[in-house]
């Protein structure tokens, strides 16, 4: 066994192990509240989750230095993995009706932030599933701010070597700079999971209540513990709540990281930040706008909150929703559609494409029209002050392409499994961009996907997980020249 595969495993070994161990928290809160069958579960689950980690980990078990890209390829993709099959077995084993399908679905769909569900009556499960859930979207948040601002930079994924931090180093070494700033990123992410407990609570929510949606709100998750989702406390004005520490959640932690040093420019001067702020704001007073326009009543302002909230939350693959959008009209589901393939900013807890690289591809469209008028000029691009290289615009446009021909090849594969064409398109959209609800009757903010078939969830799993690790970092995987190398 070489070194590196040795460290992943026992990487992997030692995260499945820590996960397993939270599962106590939901077995506690299930037994407080007479859930006993539901409490066995997440027990047998983190004696099984505990052993089995821990028999990697011990075997595995050296000294942990530097790793190779490759080794850190299977790292990241192997954890995911190894923690959603861990997280799905107190799903399968609460006696809530939960398949292995179900559970595997729902446990990808909280680790990877993605929000969609196939549990319905949420209002009656045992809240230490409940717990559960959030607790699954808040470690997948914190996750994968850590690997976007530690790891895809140093691989080159999507363009984000953009985002190598100052004073990180740029070599080819990862492990030892991870940690460092895993340890900057979750006092931060604590600060903000906190303060939004706090003031959920101080609006009326149940303790519990708001701790979930603490947790799923700062993850930019989106699972609730009720069935009408963010609408449940409208009328406590939580959705303002959620809107503030979702655009919170939605910045660059790196630029959180750098204002702990006293640097506070560092958000305004970014140009994703702008991006993202102009963006968030055009869309809700468009959507604003067009709810007026139907008549739609506006006491204390209630149209702007729904069209403030709605916006940022699928804006950023959030997923929470007030009300069903999905009535608001032809031109509201064309919005919403086109909202899941936006995200926000890189080092943040959001999906799907993100600003920034919306912003570049804008930048070598704009170069390249400058240059049919002027063949022979030279013109350099830029980002944030930054040179772009020819590498990095590479490795931003081809993003765009397989990420559209991954929703393109998913979204015709569900429809050729019986699927509508808009569940079909917009599961393939909700999912790879790890929005969570999608559009329609049955997959939209109203809905869930329990109703859809075994292999159409075992599709949507996969878009879900693809996703959210930035679609190149798995395909990478597959390729077998990556084994050749």
């Amino acid at each position: 066994m070489t070194q590196a595969l040795r460290q992943v495993l026992f990487m992997i070994g030692m995260m499945v192990t820590v996960l397993a161990t939270t599962m106590l928290a939901p077995a506690l809160v299930d037994f407080s509240a007479g859930e006993h069958e539901s409490a066995t579960a997440f027990i047998l689950s983190a004696v099984i989750g505990v052993f089995v980690g821990g028999a990697v980990a011990l075997a595995t078990r050296g000294p942990v230095g530097d790793m190779p890209p490759r080794g850190a390829f299977v790292l990241i993709v192997g954890a995911w993995l190894g923690l959603a099959l861990c997280a799905a077995l107190p799903l399968r084993l609460s006696g809530q009706d939960l398949s292995w399908t179900d559970a595997i679905f729902e446990a990808i769909s909280g680790l990877t932030t993605t929000g969609a569900t196939v549990i319905t009556g949420l209002d009656f499960r045992p809240p230490g599933m409940l717990l559960w859930r959030a607790i699954l979207q808040w470690i997948g948040g914190i996750g994968i701010i850590v690997t976007a601002m530690a790891f895809w930079p140093m691989l080159g994924i999507g363009g984000m070597q953009l985002f190598q931090l100052e004073t990180g180093d740029k070599s080819d070494k990862v492990l030892p700079r991870a940690t460092q700033i895993a340890a900057g990123i979750t006092v931060i992410y604590v600060t903000l999971t906190v303060a939004c407990l706090v003031a959920y609570m101080a609006v009326g929510m149940p303790w519990l209540d708001a701790l979930c949606h603490a947790m799923s709100t700062v993850s930019t998750g989106g699972f609730s513990t009720s069935d009408g989702s963010m609408g449940t406390y409208f009328g406590l004005g939580a959705d303002m709540i959620g809107t503030i520490f979702i655009i919170l959640a939605s910045l660059p932690f790196g630029a959180y990281l750098l204002a702990a040093r006293g640097r506070l420019h560092g958000f305004w001067r970014d140009a994703q930040v702008r991006g993202f702020i102009l963006v968030i704001f055009v869309s809700a007073l468009g959507l604003t706008a067009l709810l007026l326009s139907q008549g739609a009543e506006n006491a204390n302002g209630e149209a702007w909150r729904h069209a403030s909230f709605n916006a940022v939350s699928i804006i950023t693959g959030t997923g929470f929703a007030t009300t069903d959008y999905g009535q608001w009209g032809p031109l509201a589901q064309a919005s919403f559609f086109v909202f899941m393939f936006i995200g926000g900013c890189a080092g943040s807890t959001t999906c799907s494409i993100k600003i920034f690289r919306f912003q570049v591809a804008g930048t070598a469209i704009r170069r390249y029209l400058a240059r049919l008028l002027q063949p022979n000029a030279v013109i350099p691009m830029f980002y944030n002050g930054r040179p772009v290289s020819d590498g990095i615009l590479h490795s931003v446009l081809g993003f765009f392409f397989v990420f559209f021909a991954v929703y393109a090849v998913s979204a015709a594969v569900l429809s050729a499994m019986g699927l509508d064409l808009i569940t079909a398109l917009s599961g393939a959209a909700a999912t790879l961009t790890n929005v969570g609800p999608g559009l329609g009757s049955i997959i939209g903010p109203s809905g869930t996907f329990e109703p859809l078939s075994d292999p159409v969830k075992w599709v949507l799993t996969a878009n879900m997980f693809i996703g959210r690790l930035e679609v190149l970092a798995v395909l990478i995987l597959l390729s077998p020249r990556f084994w050749r190398a």
